[in-house]
């Protein structure tokens, strides 16, 4: 039930903005052929942006990855230096807003969290939380 709560809080709060903004950025990615990596994981982080709690970021094991190794590597880095970082710093600065308050603290972990999947999200699936 707290997780409902807190994720209809985050929602209401400004989690909408940020999932919309993750679908925007992915749908752009989408009219290249060269974005398509990065399209489908701004999809992921979308879904994770709508309703984070009850949700963890974990790496993707072996055979269930295409993008492993040297070239999710290459694929962060050219993410990185395009644009992640921006995306890694606006969550930085409303993870250290919120976190000024105790009532805050949740919402400011799941932004860092968010800040560590906008450095590199090739690689890193959500997964729900039992």
């Amino acid at each position: 039930m707290i997780r409902f709560i807190l994720n209809v809080l985050w929602f209401i709060l400004g989690g909408w903005l940020s999932g919309l903004l993750w679908i925007l950025g992915g749908c752009l990615m989408a009219l290249t052929i060269v974005g398509l990596p990065w399209t489908f994981a701004a999809f992921r982080i979308a879904g994770f942006a709508f309703w984070p709690f009850g949700k963890e970021i974990v790496e993707r094991e072996g055979g269930h990855a295409p993008f492993l190794g040297p070239v999710s590597v290459v694929l962060n880095v050219i993410w990185f230096i395009v644009g992640g970082w921006h995306i890694a710093l606006s969550h930085l600065i409303a993870a250290f807003v919120e976190g000024i308050t105790i009532v805050g603290l949740p919402f400011a972990f799941k932004d860092l969290q968010l800040a560590s999947l906008a450095f590199a999200p090739v690689g890193r699936e959500v997964v729900r939380v039992r």
